[in-house]
């Protein structure tokens, strides 16, 4: 395996290097010895390597955001960080770094290191076969299938609000290029330019670390100074949301298909994530859902089945009280199976809550139907 060692100290780099070649357990190449990080820059664009050794107190760039530029290269690229102060020691563990070590390096400690690197080393080969697909859920709350534990869901835990956000922004965007600069207008804005992308790269690299244990199913790649998010075997459960019922009509042989697809929508897209650039996607699934929702309540109408079409219309209802388009529909089908009172509660209850929410009454059209239906009512107890 090939390595490189970063550190602005001239005479710790040739002690690590010498430390490392006296380990017998592991066939290493020092690819190179780098005091300016900008000059292991350089060689990773053309030259592969497996392993960083990486100070993290760095004058010019902080170890963690060279770790991440370097992981833009070579996302399987092995870190571990150097420092001389033990509190870092703790930062490194949680970024889930391959190991950190303390200054000064002494042998018993980095041999402890090179097996930790040996074990990544089979676990990344071993693990080179296809991966099971896993599910993950961004209807109401963002949550992922175990790999380990098929059909157990969890919430992925964020180092920061940041790196969650820009993740989620990236699996929005997923398979288009999200500019760097981009991302640094919409995730800190008030930050000077420099520091700001300080910030990117080391939050890219805390993303690419809370997503290690997904293996290669979630790819950042970088390209044309920007980055591509990439799924591999991670079924979204709102990639089915792409078109409405009329490319794709409702019938005896979809029914099972739409029955599963309302069913998977328990709440809004990123409904619990108050992200102002979430909410286009939002309101387009949003009314989508409910577009597929009445039309499958008026394909089990126009078949008879009115238990069905009821509990399609209820649903919407139980999730979203005040649209009206579900509530006339409801309001129409009791009215076809003479329910009279139930008619009237339906439209009562939009009537309330139009007036507590919006201060408006409903739409012209169900005013227009309603007193029609009133006028029926009225002459149906007339004639009794």
């Amino acid at each position: 395996m090939k390595a490189i060692l970063i550190d602005d100290e001239p005479l710790a780099l040739s002690y690590l290097e010498r430390q490392l070649m006296k380990m017998d357990t592991i066939s290493l190449e020092i690819s190179g010895r780098f005091t300016n990080p900008y000059d292991a820059l350089d060689l990773a664009n053309h030259t592969k390597v497996d392993i960083a050794f990486i100070d993290i107190e760095l004058p010019e760039i902080n170890g963690i955001e060279l770790a991440e530029r370097l992981l833009e290269h070579y996302p399987g690229l092995m870190v571990v960080f150097v420092t001389a102060y033990q509190e870092y020691a703790v930062d490194a563990f949680e970024l889930n770094a391959i190991d950190y070590i303390v200054k000064p390096v002494r042998f018993d400690r980095l041999s402890k290191t090179i097996n930790r690197i040996i074990s990544n080393h089979k676990v990344n080969l071993s693990n080179a076969g296809p991966l099971q697909p896993i599910r993950m859920t961004m209807f109401k709350q963002v949550m992922i299938e175990e790999p380990q534990s098929p059909g157990h869901f969890s919430l992925l835990q964020w180092r920061t609000a940041k790196a969650q956000e820009l993740f989620l922004y990236l699996l929005q965007h997923r398979g288009q290029l999200v500019r760097k600069s981009f991302i640094v207008d919409l995730l800190w804005p008030d930050v000077d330019v420099n520091k700001a992308y300080s910030q990117l790269y080391t939050t890219i690299y805390h993303i690419r670390k809370t997503l290690t244990p997904y293996e290669k199913r979630f790819q950042i790649k970088s390209a044309n100074d920007g980055y591509v998010l990439g799924l591999e075997n991670v079924i979204l459960d709102v990639a089915g949301w792409s078109s409405s019922p009329e490319a794709n009509p409702i019938s005896e042989n979809t029914l099972e298909h739409y029955i599963e697809k309302i069913s998977s929508y328990t709440g809004d897209y990123l409904q619990e994530y108050d992200y102002w650039w979430a909410e286009g996607e939002r309101q387009r699934l949003k009314q989508l859902w409910i577009h597929t929702a009445i039309c499958l309540g008026q394909w089990y109408e126009a078949h008879q089945q009115f238990d069905e079409a009821l509990t399609a219309y209820l649903h919407i209802r139980g999730l979203y009280p005040i649209e009206e388009k579900s509530s006339f529909a409801l309001m129409k089908l009791y009215d076809k199976i003479r329910k009279p009172q139930k008619t009237l509660e339906c439209y009562q209850e939009l009537t309330e809550q139009l007036k507590e929410e919006f201060d408006e009454p409903p739409g012209y059209d169900i005013q227009q139907w309603f007193k029609k239906w009133k006028k029926r009512q009225s002459r149906l107890k007339s004639a009794f």
